[in-house]
């Protein structure tokens, strides 16, 4: 059974006598040890949709069940028992100024009744595995960016959850930091076993570390699975704009003379195949190459390319048949880039 299951949710705000759909019929299961990604524009439903997951929204129609307990059926006293399963942390850090680290570790053990000495002990632990135990007497205005996220990971690790709701955790961090955090939020999910959810905008952050993603647009679920699947292949235009970076623009198409384009991404096997090399000395026909990246995708860096093939239907279905012959992903790439 998954461990977070979401059926059919649909969430709905009265504005100013408009009905304002913030998600609309999302349905997903999120497996126990996973590292999932909700990723979208902003504006998409990715924040109604994490705070739905715990309860905070509480939604419209449909149902979220949690080790197959559907809160939608809890009292509110045994709503707040299930919440102490499911951390959250934030992309404004929410740490109280007037406590020092340890002690903002330890308050929501001693909300929870914990007894002070126990507490300590516990934040102390806490503090080591997200390596800041030597920042235990500082204040939060005395830490970095990412120093914060860290208390505020260990604070979120207090209560023993078994699932982490990470909401744009690290989108106020420089390039830097978040891959640290990043790198830590995984250490957790291994060492761990805490099923972890992640809501960002950036693709960046969901193929450096989730081994799953749905992509939400307009409040809808328009594509799901496996990262390295959806990296290789986007279907809709969301994951398109999300993966293939449309907005960054090179050389102009109309210079390069490329009447018919496609993305290939390179597989482990062919990354050091001079594959263009062997398409142009093939075909003996220029190949231009419009756009090339490296992104790490789940801890293995994927090259991908968009060319521009030259004249002629034979000769370009000819390129596409032997690329993926080799082994490469070739998807049509319809728009300027």
């Amino acid at each position: 059974m998954s461990e977070i299951e979401i059926k059919n949710l649909t969430k709905k705000f009265e504005v100013k006598e408009h009905t304002v759909v913030a998600l609309d019929d999302v349905t997903l299961s999120i497996e126990k040890g996973d590292i999932f990604g909700i990723i979208g524009m902003s504006g998409a439903g990715k924040s109604t949709l994490v705070r739905s997951i715990n309860y905070l929204e509480e939604p419209t129609d449909g149902r979220v069940l949690i080790d197959g307990v559907d809160l939608g059926t809890l009292t509110q006293k045994e709503l707040r028992k299930k919440r102490s399963d499911i951390g959250m942390i934030f992309q404004g850090f929410n740490l109280l100024e007037q406590k020092n680290v340890v002690d903002n570790v330890c308050f929501p053990l001693e909300i929870a009744g914990v007894k002070r000495k126990e507490a300590r002990i516990r934040a102390r632990e806490l503090l080591k595995t997200v390596n800041l135990e030597d920042k235990e007497k500082a204040y939060p205005s005395q830490l970095s960016g990412g120093q914060k996220q860290r208390v505020a990971i260990a604070r979120a690790l207090a209560s023993d959850p078994q699932i982490l709701l990470c909401d744009e955790a690290t989108s106020a961090l420089d390039p830097q930091t978040t891959e640290s955090i990043l790198s830590l939020l995984k250490e957790i999910n291994e060492k761990l076993n805490i099923t972890i959810v992640v809501i960002t905008h950036q693709m960046s952050v969901v193929t450096q570390i989730c081994n799953k993603v749905a992509i939400i647009d307009d409040g809808k679920v328009v594509e799901q699975g496996p990262v390295d699947t959806i990296f290789e292949d986007p279907k809709t235009d969301a994951a398109k704009e999300l993966i293939l970076d449309k907005k960054v623009r090179y050389t102009p198409v109309e210079q390069l003379h490329a009447t018919r384009k496609i993305r290939i991404v390179f597989n482990e096997n062919s990354s050091y195949e001079p594959v263009i090399s062997n398409v142009v000395l093939k075909y003996q026909a220029p190949v231009n190459i419009l756009k090339a990246d490296t992104r790490n995708v789940g801890g293995k860096a994927r090259g991908e390319m968009i060319l521009g093939l030259p004249d002629g239907e034979d000769l370009q279905q000819g390129i596409i048949e032997y690329l993926s012959g080799i082994g490469l992903t070739v998807t049509e790439v319809d728009y300027d880039v």
